[in-house]
């Protein structure tokens, strides 16, 4: 299935929707290439590409707050993916529990 993802739609990324496993969650988006998504799979813990420092990082490299791998789900197009995690700590760098905290009034 590896062979199937689709990373030309989006310049060699694959953008990645991130769930708490437990509280069903919706906790942050990020993105992956290859290279991220062979550590993820290799090391059970997420990995992503940052695209505003251009390089691969651990989630939680730095806070401690890591992302261990339980399930990774991919859509009907190949070209988006869902980790299904056992976050540990706050996932968004703000301190919050989600990435998606803020409301935008319409």
């Amino acid at each position: 299935m590896l062979k199937k993802l689709d990373y030309k739609k989006c310049n060699g990324l694959i953008p990645v929707v991130v769930l708490d496993a437990n509280s069903k969650a919706l906790l942050m988006l990020a993105y992956t290439n290859e290279e991220a998504l062979e550590k993820t799979l290799s090391t059970g813990y997420a990995h992503y590409w940052s695209r505003s420092r251009n390089k691969l990082w651990l989630k939680g490299e730095t806070s401690g707050h890591t992302q261990k791998i339980k399930s990774i789900l991919v859509d009907c197009d190949y070209d988006a993916l869902l980790f299904i995690v056992e976050q540990k700590g706050n996932v968004c760098h703000t301190g919050k529990d989600t990435c998606f905290h803020n409301k935008l009034e319409c």
